[in-house]
């Protein structure tokens, strides 16, 4: 970990009909499991009207947690139509994000997201490396299905992931 950036979180929230995801920190592969298990209750409970995860004391994010955000948004869209929000104040997350072909599958605003004071951490999961390695595929597949780049990028990786369960 770099000095100076805090480890990664992820808080979540839900008010008047808004869930909210704040990812504060380097946001990495060893947070997966709790926020594959928490888009899945998500879309369990179906009683939300937005979907907001707010970028803006994110300072890095891995790809595997990008796959499951696009995850989020594609189930959003299927089960209830709905676009979720993505917000970011930083221009290097921005960047990221309109590379990996996000723009299309979000709502990108740079405004700050006022965020509930009800937020909580979620819980951490223990992973085995099965469990891991299957998080990392998902989550790449999805990006590969996001754009031509993402696909060249990611098809080395997915490759090995598949010749090695």
């Amino acid at each position: 970990m770099n000095p100076g950036i805090s480890p990664g979180r992820i808080q979540f929230a839900e008010q008047d009909g808004t869930f909210v995801l704040k990812f504060i920190g380097e946001v990495r592969l060893t947070l997966c499991s709790a926020l594959d298990s928490t888009i899945e209750k998500i879309f369990t409970a179906l009683n939300f009207s937005a979907i907001v995860i707010d970028l803006t004391e994110t300072r890095s994010i891995d790809s595997t947690t990008l796959g499951l955000l696009a995850k989020l948004s594609i189930l959003s869209r299927q089960k209830v139509g709905l676009l979720p929000t993505v917000v970011t104040t930083h221009a290097d997350i921005t960047r990221l994000l309109q590379s990996m072909g996000f723009d299309q599958v979000f709502n990108i605003i740079d405004q700050p997201y006022e965020c509930p004071n009800c937020l909580a951490d979620l819980p951490s999961q223990d992973q085995s490396e099965d469990v891991v390695r299957a998080h990392v595929l998902e989550a790449h597949r999805i990006l590969m299905g996001l754009n031509e780049s993402n696909r060249a990028a990611f098809h080395d990786l997915v490759s090995a992931l598949e010749q090695h369960p």
